[in-house]
């Protein structure tokens, strides 16, 4: 099979969809933080320790849907540590971020290797149960028969309807926006603020625990800079859900292209094939830049 028979068959289309769940699930995530005015650079490292939380969580209790459980409450509270850290303490949002990616990644290398002894992955376990009904489905059933995955793409318009149809979206944009006119008004900043960062938290767990479940196994780099990505994915989407969207499914097309020609035979260089991803991201901010304009009182203290 050719890689030009490989991209225009469905399996490919289906592969392309499963992969935009972690990058839409970390933009969105980071939407909401930044609608609030908090820039959140960590969602490579919430992503990373959730999925590593969940591994061993399933491998210990041996219930999937209780892991999932706990690891969103665990990130939950490391969420409401980071808001400690960026809100009340109104510390540098850039260099606390960094802080908890390193802190992230050494902490689940070293309980990689206290717990199970091994420096690259754990056993392997069990995954998120599948959705019964419309995971027999011909074609859709191999995607959306996948609970996070049929999330990920609800909350596309869960989203959009959230920040700009509600109340609750007004008034996290205005913590994002002009923090002291909504203060005036009786919006309480720091609590929106709080709110946007705790949803970001949920977020990037699921993300995480998805992409642990959809493997069976936690192993070291298994984010491979997908928090970033998202990142990219919604500096590039203009902090818009819908706009969001379309460039996740971009950065999701590009990375099954790559796996795909991985499985392909072809004269392309594997080092290049795997810098495809990171490459096109480069590629498209560049083309991007100046033509963006973030939350006005983003990452600014409060």
């Amino acid at each position: 099979m050719d890689i030009f028979t490989s991209i225009l068959s469905l399996s490919f289309a289906a592969q392309v969809l499963r992969l935009f769940t972690p990058y839409y699930l970390g933009a969105s995530a980071a939407n909401f933080s930044e609608r609030g005015g908090v820039i959140n650079i960590a969602i490579e490292g919430f992503m990373l320790i959730s999925a590593f939380l969940y591994a061993v969580f399933a491998i210990y209790i041996n219930n999937s849907i209780i892991a999932a459980i706990l690891t969103i409450i665990l990130n939950l509270i490391f969420s409401l540590l980071f808001a400690l850290f960026t809100v009340k303490l109104k510390l540098n949002q850039i260099v606390t971020g960094v802080g908890f990616n390193l802190f992230f990644a050494g902490l689940a290398n070293f309980l990689l290797v206290y717990l199970f002894h091994s420096s690259s992955n754990t056993p392997r376990f069990v995954g998120l149960p599948r959705i019964p009904f419309i995971s027999d489905l011909t074609y859709v059933g191999n995607v959306f028969g996948d609970i996070i995955i049929l999330f990920s793409f609800l909350s596309v318009f869960i989203s959009n309807e959230l920040l700009f149809k509600t109340k609750f979206g007004l008034r996290l944009r205005s913590a994002g926006e002009n923090p002291e006119a909504g203060e005036s008004l009786g919006v309480k900043v720091r609590l929106y603020k709080l709110y946007g960062i705790l949803i970001c938290g949920f977020l990037t767990s699921l993300a995480g625990i998805w992409i642990a479940s959809s493997q069976n196994t936690y192993s070291q780099g298994m984010i491979a800079g997908r928090g970033f990505i998202a990142l990219a994915a919604m500096i590039i989407g203009k902090w818009k859900p819908v706009n969001i969207f379309f460039v996740c499914i971009m950065f999701s097309f590009f990375e099954a292209i790559e796996i795909t020609l991985q499985i392909v035979q072809t004269f392309v260089p594997s080092q290049i094939i795997q810098m495809l991803p990171y490459l096109i991201t480069i590629v498209v901010l560049l083309g991007i830049i100046g033509k963006t304009k973030a939350p006005a009182s983003d990452g600014i203290p409060y």
